[in-house]
């Protein structure tokens, strides 16, 4: 299975310096959860991630939703919560929309 998020990159967007390294097998999973997350999302595999849209690369928003929810899951790592959350607009469900197959 490919990987379209590095590990570098994770830590990046999460504003993690490269030199933490003590929760980069976590964030790794994470990444995997985000491409699986994104895949079912859109009913394609992890691998048909890269032909979507007609291209040989997984397109920049696709990429940028696993990150979302990368950075979700790293944030909030128990399945409730007491803050007051709102979800972004034009976040995850905007851009897995921008490839969705209507049709299946």
């Amino acid at each position: 299975m490919e990987k379209y998020i590095t590990l570098e990159l994770a830590k990046q967007h999460l504003n993690i310096e490269p030199s933490f390294t003590e929760d980069d097998s976590y964030i790794e999973s994470l990444i995997e959860v985000g491409e699986e997350n994104i895949a079912k999302d859109l009913c394609v595999s992890v691998d048909d991630l890269k032909t979507i849209g007609g291209g040989t690369t997984i397109p920049a928003p696709l990429r940028h939703a696993i990150l979302l929810v990368v950075g979700t899951y790293y944030g909030n790592r128990e399945s409730i919560s007491t803050a007051n959350l709102k979800e972004l607009p034009r976040g995850v469900q905007y851009l897995t929309a921008l490839y969705r197959d209507h049709t299946k």
